[in-house]
């Protein structure tokens, strides 16, 4: 099993929420009123998409070799930047 699990799982849930926000709108849960406005549901649409897309990913590639692969290219542009600067 993949260790990155509960993290897909938080992510997929926040993205599933900012989703049903863009889609739903106005609304009235109770106690609380969502009324997110035109921007506020574009920005939720955008949120969520985001999300649900990193979900995919954490799920496509492990997350430790997602960490390696950032770390490695950091790597690389320190090291350029440093020789660059050093010549």
């Amino acid at each position: 099993m993949n260790e990155s699990l509960p993290l897909n799982t938080f992510i997929a849930i926040a993205g599933m929420t900012f989703l049903l926000i863009a889609v739903i709108g106005r609304s009235k849960l109770g106690f609380a009123e969502i009324n997110p406005g035109c921007f506020g549901r574009i920005l939720a649409l955008i949120i969520g998409l985001s999300l649900l897309s990193g979900t995919s990913l954490l799920a496509a590639f492990p997350t430790d070799t997602l960490i390696q692969f950032v770390r490695n290219i950091l790597t690389d542009g320190i090291q350029a930047v440093q020789n660059y600067s050093g010549s």
